[in-house]
């Protein structure tokens, strides 16, 4: 009996050694998501102040309105981030909660089952003594090793009640993201409403100012149904876009500008240097880039462009400023924006759900142009130059 007791005593201390070192597992990949969100959001907040600081500046209304809605567009972004933050959190500390109580179960047997042995030597050693010849000088040796082992038991389960603590602390943390993913969705949908409302005011001033604008617009739905395919279409109006920066560039009477009270480019500049400028770039969405140029999707194609998945409804930014050559339907693409940057620079921008602008219309960085979808929504940006796909990558502002 008491050899079996002093081999349950070492069994013991060997099984509780593990406990010592035990360490929550953390989710890289959602870790790491978390982290990208948090970035993304601290991006936004600076477009916000940067915008904020040109309304300040601007010379007229005009320009005032355009900073103002840009202004806007950044902080629903700066909030979509933050609700995107917030569910990573949540599903972090889920994991970290489900390891946890795995690692817990694992040894919940083997702790009862030592725990019950020491009760049961803790109430009986007058009884063994009793019974079992020699068993008083062997009580005297089991109460001296517990003296000296109780201590390493201490020491060695300080990990599992630690680890009952860090549990309580998960959970009260996951209840408090779950507080706080509420209150990023309530100001998300306040932003919203907010630059909903600029946008109504700036539609109704275009609508005012630039009634000519419906002859383009036609023109360009006509041709977008014309087109076999979108990379047809923007062959057509990339042709067109150099030919009307060819004409700008020449000398004598300068064209109408696209829209009145807006300026067309300078004529000083000559079409070669136009074409070598590289335009400031940013992604039109917050999200997490699915698909990259050059990859093959499942259906066998080859991306011309990088996918980004978004927060559903989320805000849709012009990547920097140019001229609205196409705003619409287009078959097998959902709602698509095709921006001339001028140079030989296009981007286009597909599966949005909704459009804010229209053709003709001139957009500058961070204006907004539209919304995604609400079922799993993704946006596939493309950057061309002289019709050729160029890497984004090479381009992206971080700031």
């Amino acid at each position: 009996m008491i050899v079996r007791l002093l081999a349950m005593l070492t069994l013991f201390s060997a099984i509780l050694a593990p406990f010592a070192l035990a360490q929550p597992s953390r989710s890289g990949s959602e870790a790491e998501a978390l982290e990208e969100a948090l970035r993304q959001r601290t991006i936004a907040q600076q477009r916000v102040t940067q915008f904020e600081q040109q309304a300040e500046n601007a010379e007229n209304r005009a320009q005032r309105a355009a900073a103002d809605e840009a202004a806007a567009a950044a902080q629903v972004q700066a909030s979509e981030a933050d609700l995107t933050a917030a569910q990573s959190r949540i599903r972090l500390i889920e994991e970290l909660r489900t390891a946890q109580r795995a690692r817990l179960a694992e040894r919940q047997g083997t702790i009862i089952g030592l725990t019950a042995a020491l009760q049961t030597m803790a109430r009986r050693p007058p009884a063994l003594a009793l019974v079992h010849q020699g068993s008083i000088s062997d009580l005297v040796h089991i109460r001296s090793l517990f003296s000296t082992t109780l201590p390493i038991v201490r020491e060695r389960t300080a990990s599992l009640r630690a680890e009952v603590v860090r549990g309580s602390n998960l959970r009260l943390q996951a209840d408090r993201a779950v507080t706080v993913l509420g209150q990023r969705q309530e100001d998300l949908e306040e932003r919203r409403a907010q630059l909903a409302s600029l946008e109504q005011g700036s539609r109704q001033q275009a609508e005012q100012l630039g009634r000519s604008a419906m002859l383009e617009s036609d023109r360009v739905m006509a041709l977008g149904e014309d087109a076999r395919d979108i990379r047809t279409l923007m062959s057509e109006l990339d042709r067109q876009a150099e030919i009307r920066e060819d004409l700008i560039a020449l000398p004598g009477p300068r064209l109408r500008p696209a829209q009145p009270g807006e300026a067309s480019t300078p004529p000083q500049r000559t079409a070669d240097s136009r074409r070598n400028r590289r335009p400031p770039y940013r992604l039109p969405v917050m999200g997490e880039v699915v698909e990259g140029l050059g990859e093959v999707s499942t259906a066998g194609i080859r991306s011309r462009g990088l996918t980004i998945a978004t927060q559903p409804s989320a805000q849709v930014i012009a990547p920097t400023a140019g001229r609205v050559s196409y705003a619409g339907d287009f078959r097998g693409y959902g709602q698509i924006v095709i921006i001339d940057h001028s140079g030989g620079w296009t981007t286009l921008i597909t599966n949005l759900a909704s459009i804010s602008v229209q053709v003709g219309q001139m957009v500058q960085q961070g204006a907004p142009i539209g919304r995604t979808g609400d079922d799993r929504p993704t946006v596939t940006v493309e950057l061309r130059r002289g019709g050729e796909p160029v890497d984004i990558s090479s381009l992206v502002s971080r700031g």
